[in-house]
């Protein structure tokens, strides 16, 4: 039996907007576990806050954090990690510019450190989730290490004037995507790094194929792993672009897309 390695995002992929794994995609999931197949988590959520699904779907994977800037196995010591940080000084200059500009808000992420610009009871409640250590205050001044990530929260008339601004002045020292949930925010990771980027890293310690990587998203942040993916499926509440690049699309994160379609390319049939 040919062994897949199937990738799923989270939020707005494999979870129902009520953050949960719809009930039927479980099902499914699980019996393709079962047949030999592997899972794997890819997403720019921290580890603390994709471990309860990792634990709830049994999943003895490789995981793909902060959208493939952390890579680690959770069950597996010897599993070289992966962790790719932004140079501080960089991230200084980053900051400057950000706050020139006068974004609605500004965070960074070191593993299980969060760093918030301003205080806001939305990202408390979005970044708390495993409980990290958070300080609050002027990222020039508290953020004392590289980051892993820098989250920029502004309103939705300035997004692409930040990304211009990221482009213009960063290009060739990092990434930037827009990802829409908990809330809209654009992404600041390493150059080089994306969740394509994790994948074939992982799938050589797996010795999985390319021709065998299925991969679900649904927003820009999924670009490269839709792409990269032989099977690049975009979920029906997907943004256009993605849907232009994947390779088939699926229903939505609420309609079980994830497990309709993989019932039926693995002819699994299992009722609905």
């Amino acid at each position: 039996m040919k062994k897949y390695l199937i990738c799923l995002d989270l939020d707005g992929t494999l979870l129902d907007d009520t953050k949960e794994i719809p009930q039927y995609t479980f099902k499914v999931l699980t019996a393709l576990q079962n047949q030999g197949h592997i899972l794997m988590i890819t997403t720019g959520r921290p580890y603390r806050a994709s471990r309860r699904y990792y634990e709830e779907l049994n999943m003895h994977s490789p995981v793909i954090n902060f959208n493939g800037a952390y890579i680690h196995h959770p069950l597996d010591s010897n599993f070289k990690v992966l962790h790719e940080q932004l140079d501080q000084s960089l991230a200084y200059s980053i900051l400057e510019t950000l706050k020139k500009m006068n974004v609605k808000n500004i965070i960074a992420e070191v593993m299980d450190c969060v760093y918030i610009d301003k205080p806001d009871p939305r990202l408390f409640d979005g970044f708390s989730v495993g409980n990290p250590k958070t300080e609050v205050g002027d990222l020039r001044y508290i953020l004392k290490e590289d980051p892993t990530s820098i989250l920029i929260e502004a309103e939705e008339y300035m997004i692409p004037r930040v990304k211009q601004a990221l482009t213009r002045f960063y290009a060739e020292n990092i990434e930037h995507r827009r990802w829409g949930a908990p809330f809209p925010v654009i992404e600041i990771v390493k150059k080089g790094i994306s969740k394509a980027t994790g994948i074939d890293y992982v799938r050589h310690y797996l010795d999985i194929e390319r021709d065998a990587i299925i991969a679900f998203g649904d927003e820009d942040n999924d670009l490269e792993m839709i792409k990269y993916a032989k099977y690049g499926i975009a979920m029906g509440n997907a943004i256009d672009e993605l849907k232009h690049v994947a390779h088939s699309c699926t229903l939505s994160n609420n309609e079980d897309g994830i497990g309709v379609y993989l019932n039926e390319f693995f002819n699994l049939n299992i009722p609905k």
